[in-house]
């Protein structure tokens, strides 16, 4: 989708996958992190203290999890020592959760992988000539800024920035869903509509894609301030009934027999869902739990775990329209997303609510672990590099 035009430098060391490592370690830790948080949160785990607040909790998913799902798709081949840098800054960085002395190690792990990322993928982007291709350079730029200034919530603990910073976080990471699902949904859906029903498909849409990217980029901004909320909420309103209209021109009822497209559809439509949420949560206003948790469970989840094993499936030269789990991890998905959000209006249930999504969301990320690990066996052996 994005070429660097660069000219490769000749080199004997070769270059691995980075979704290799990233995806199956971001499954796992997917997996784990979220009963992890809710044993700090509620059950008095005192050996993982950074999970011992909702902010906390939320911080590892997005800095943690999505930024290492970015580094794994958009990262592509790197050299064998300099993957081997990223995974191990990566993976220390993971146990900032535990209590001093590993957190400061940690904590300066955790900044050098967000700086290494950005390093390698600003410039990518910058060098794109048309201004929606370009604008994910300073997006990408400003997640990895936040997940380090974030970490300062460590030894600081929660101030009046930490909850705008974290929507701030969440928007900047629907925004790249908005966008990057959009390029990924488009030429896989066209090609199949093509060669099944000889139907020429809707494509990227670009007046749809740059209405969504001036919306769902400028929404967040007016967010910051509490008056402004209800001229937010008129954005991103119509924002989610475009999602909606960019799915229907996709023709999903023509892609029944592909179940990894119905899943890249039905995570782009939460998507949807959470932006309807947040411009009730900005209108009324009420708490804006809810809108986020569709955001990063109903659509991160289905949208990544999609993604993650259509990568898998053909680079191992197989098709992905015969992985049924595909369906199988959207129904998960889905039912942890409205396990979460029916949650808040539970009662005294609440807790068993919160714990039931957990679980599930854990199942669905195991699932998606065994599945890469069953795909990557069988990948093709790599070539012996040139030197």
């Amino acid at each position: 989708m994005f070429k660097n035009k660069a000219r490769p430098r000749p080199s004997s060391e070769q270059r691995l996958p980075t979704w290799h490592w990233f995806f199956p370690l971001a499954a796992v830790h997917a997996a784990l992190m979220v009963p992890l948080s809710l044993l700090a949160l509620y059950h008095q785990f005192d050996f993982l203290p950074q999970l011992a607040s909702p902010m906390g909790h939320a911080r590892e998913l997005i800095f943690g999890f999505a930024l290492s799902l970015i580094a794994g798709y958009l990262l592509g081949p790197l050299p064998r020592r300099q993957l081997a840098g990223l995974v191990t800054l990566w993976v220390v960085g993971r146990l900032g959760v535990l209590a001093a002395p590993l957190m400061h190690v940690a904590t300066l792990a955790d900044s050098l992988f967000a700086m290494w990322v950005a390093c390698l993928l600003v410039p990518r982007f910058m060098a794109a000539k048309k201004w929606r291709n370009r604008i994910i350079a300073p997006l990408l730029g400003l997640l990895c800024l936040l997940g380090i200034v974030t970490l300062t919530w460590r030894y600081l603990g929660d101030m009046f920035i930490t909850a705008p910073l974290m929507h701030l976080s969440v928007l900047g990471l629907v925004l790249l869903m908005t966008f990057m699902g959009g390029r990924i949904i488009a030429p896989a859906v066209n090609g199949y509509l093509m060669q099944r029903h000889r139907l020429a498909g809707a494509g990227v849409q670009p007046r749809i894609e740059a209405a969504l990217i001036l919306l769902v980029g400028t929404a967040p901004l007016l967010a910051l301030w509490p008056r402004l909320q209800p001229f937010a909420a008129m954005l991103v309103l119509p924002a989610g009934a475009l999602v909606l209209l960019r799915i229907y021109r996709w023709k999903p009822t023509l892609c029944r027999e592909r179940p990894d497209l119905l899943a890249l559809m039905a995570g782009y439509a939460w998507l949807s869902v959470g932006l309807l949420l947040m411009a009730r949560a900005w209108w009324l206003p009420t708490h804006d739990s809810a809108s986020l948790h569709a955001f990063t469970i109903g659509a991160l989840g289905t949208l990544a775990s999609t993604v993650m094993l259509r990568q898998a499936i053909l680079r191992a030269k197989a098709q992905p329209d015969r992985e049924w789990y595909l369906l199988l991890l959207v129904t998960l998905f889905s039912t942890a997303a409205i396990l979460r959000l029916l949650a808040l209006d539970a009662g005294g249930g609440w807790l068993d609510m919160l714990w039931g999504a957990a679980l599930v969301w854990s199942l669905a990320w195991l699932l998606v672990a065994s599945r890469l690990w069953y795909w990557i066996r069988r990948l093709p052996a790599p070539r012996p590099s040139a030197k």
